[in-house]
């Protein structure tokens, strides 16, 4: 039997690089995909942690990754082995009744499987369920290193914070958290010609980083943090405000920055409960929506990279060998004192 590498989650916050059987073709509709690159979430820490109880202790982590495709089922007519393709986050059958209506994350049969119910993209071999409608073909002349961005967190930025955070021309807008999906729904939020963007962070390099991406403001995150951004708005607050931190601080934060008839658009992952501030907010015409990404806006992700209109490059600070892996998780683990944001595992 054909063995491969992968990294797996074995439980009480250990990581290893273990062995197992390379996968096969099991449905009609799979794909086994070679890697080429991959890189590290979020939420793969959070994981870590044990804030994500559907995941199996052992299973393969990664849900984010370029490749070549090896094999195809004989249901699968949009990809053929040699092609170079993009690995949504998100597995979607095309069908169910979720995915017509667009909601690809809850998809009956798929949403997020990779890395949490089954083996993910850190691997040398991937299979990919319902492979035509959850695989992209790699657009030419973007860059494979800013293609892996494309896998989850631009799209989480563009769906979960700027669109559902309803974001207009001339409005304002807050990003608090200015981490690799902060900084994805900051570069999101000015496709839509905002006048004001205000990154929020308790680290001045990623404000840096915030500014270099187009922030109109930066605030240091503290005691001060509404009061300055209040003076930037007038005293108005903020029309769309987007949590991509995950924390109950950040989601109350949140809550005191926006603007009458405002929203407040939350991306973070969230572990444990966060206060609703109803008694400030009830008469003040805000919606707060919630969103897992759904990956509906891969297409236009593709367009705008190839176009250069979405240059995320900046994001990538480390590049790591799929034999470094173990270091590359202890660097991203500690980002800010690594000034890491996004991290690529080099497989060939």
């Amino acid at each position: 039997m054909a063995t491969m590498k992968g990294l797996a989650y074995l439980g009480n916050g250990e990581i290893r690089v273990v062995k197992r059987a390379k996968p096969t073709i099991l449905a009609t509709t799979d794909a086994i995909v070679k890697m080429l690159k991959a890189t590290i979430s979020g939420t793969d820490l959070h994981i870590m942690q044990d804030r994500v109880p559907t995941f199996t202790e052992g299973r393969i982590l990664g849900h984010e990754g370029v490749g070549i495709v090896e094999s195809v089922g004989s249901s699968v007519t949009a990809f053929v082995p040699g092609d170079v393709v993009l690995i949504a986050s998100t597995t979607s059958c095309g069908t169910c009744s979720f995915c017509r209506r667009g909601i690809l994350s809850h998809c009956s049969s798929g949403g997020w499987v990779l890395g949490h119910t089954d083996d993910g993209t850190q691997a040398e071999y991937v299979r990919v369920q319902q492979a035509n409608t959850s695989l992209y073909h790699a657009p030419k002349g973007v860059d494979l290193d800013v293609l892996v961005l494309a896998s989850d967190i631009l799209e989480t930025g563009l769906e979960c914070g700027a669109m559902d955070g309803r974001v207009q021309p001339g409005a304002s807008v807050a990003v608090v958290g200015a981490g690799p999906v902060g900084l994805s729904a900051l570069m999101a939020s000015q496709l839509f010609s905002p006048s004001v963007v205000i990154s929020i962070d308790l680290d001045e390099n990623r404000l840096a980083a915030a500014s270099a991406f187009g922030a109109t403001h930066t605030v240091r995150s503290g005691s001060g943090t509404v009061k300055q951004v209040m003076e930037i708005t007038n005293g108005l607050g903020v029309d769309t405000v987007i949590e991509a931190v995950g924390s109950s601080a950040t989601f109350e934060l949140c809550q005191q920055l926006v603007a009458v008839g405002g929203t407040i658009a939350n991306i973070g992952v969230h572990g444990t409960k966060a206060d609703l501030h109803l008694e400030n907010l009830w008469n003040r015409n805000i919606m707060i929506t919630t969103r897992l990404v759904d990956s509906v806006t891969t297409p236009t992700v593709l367009k705008l990279l190839k176009s250069g209109r979405l240059n995320p490059k900046g994001l990538i600070t480390h590049h790591f060998r799929f034999e470094d892996i173990l270091r590359a998780y202890s660097t991203f683990s500690a980002a800010v004192q690594n000034k890491a944001l996004k991290v690529i595992i080099d497989f060939d």
